[in-house]
């Protein structure tokens, strides 16, 4: 445990029955995320009770936090009076009892800052904010529209590095530059490069957070933060479970829980897209009643559905 962080710093608290706690450097946005789908009902309207429902569920079943909007909660297809409209439903049905990010990324940075100041607004307690896609920037550019989101509210920043889906990386000497600003306090890594980060980490105070399930283990041990997860959405408490053995230095328990989340990791990231996987799975589990999504993606197929739920049953959580 890190010299001076005490047995209860800000992280799994609802999972161990210990008090919410303010946020600290180390884990600003708590430590068990997950990157919210959004319920839409049948006819593909936003479902708002649904919502409530599910982050209800989700801080029940051991998180601190939440993202709402970001990729996983199709945020390319959402309306920016719909992304308000969730925000404020999650807000409501969770209280103080988790913090609640709000996904503001685009690719254009007027647009970004809109979309920070209309969540800081609301309540949100920090900022998602991608790497700009589509359009490539240059190492200058990203440094202005981070800075450019950051400065739009008092609300701390989680920088999302997701090459796969922008087309370009952050980059070392970017972060190490955005590092410098007082509310960029944190990056989502989904870049696969544990060497990289660890680099990062050990020459800023940027908190990590694990961006990418199949690595959760492994950025915890290297010092991460937590995990903003999208298999988190069926395994809450396992994830919380994971987050406090390394916390302990429990190795031996952690790769165990790593194992037995394999099966998960397998079905709802490997399969087809995570959100389409992520909504099939809260069906299967009771948890949302409709599993609709928005062109361009589409429902899982009856194979698919299939193949999840030997998934599902393997890491015995359905």
């Amino acid at each position: 445990m890190p010299e001076g962080a005490g047995p209860r710093r800000a992280g799994v608290g609802q999972r161990y029955g210990w008090p919410m706690l303010p946020a600290d450097a180390a884990r600003p946005f708590g430590s068990v995320l997950t990157a919210m789908v959004t319920p839409f009902d049948s006819d593909g309207a936003l479902d708002l009770d649904s919502a409530q429902s599910l982050a209800a569920h989700l801080v029940d079943a051991g998180h601190d936090g939440l993202v709402v909007s970001g990729t996983t909660g199709e945020s390319a297809t959402t309306t920016d009076d719909e992304k308000l409209a969730l925000l404020r439903a999650v807000l409501q049905a969770v209280g103080d009892r988790a913090r609640v990010v709000a996904g503001v990324g685009t690719n254009n940075t007027s647009h970004s800052v809109e979309l920070a100041r209309q969540a800081a607004g609301a309540g949100a307690a920090g900022l998602l904010v991608v790497t700009p896609y589509y359009s490539k920037p240059p190492s200058a550019g990203l440094v202005e529209h981070f800075r450019a989101v950051a400065d739009a509210t008092e609300l701390p920043v989680m920088l999302y590095d997701i090459p796969g889906r922008c087309g370009i990386r952050i980059g070392t000497p970017t972060l190490l530059r955005v590092a410098e600003h007082d509310r960029i306090v944190a990056v989502k890594d989904a870049t696969g490069d544990l060497f990289a980060g660890s680099q990062v980490m050990a020459a800023t105070d940027l908190a990590y957070y694990s961006g990418d399930d199949a690595l959760n283990l492994a950025w915890l041990a290297l010092g991460a933060a937590g995990v903003v997860s999208v298999t988190g959405h069926v395994a809450g408490a396992q994830h919380a479970d994971l987050v406090a053995a390394v916390e302990r230095g429990d190795l031996e328990t952690a790769r165990a829980l790593h194992r037995r989340l394999l099966p998960l990791v397998r079905g709802l990231m490997t399969r087809t897209q995570g959100a389409i996987m992520a909504k099939a799975a809260l069906q299967m589990q009771g948890i949302l009643p409709h599993r609709t999504l928005r062109l361009p993606l589409v429902a899982a197929t009856g194979e698919e559905i299939d193949l999840l739920r030997t998934d599902l049953q393997e890491a015995e959580l359905l």
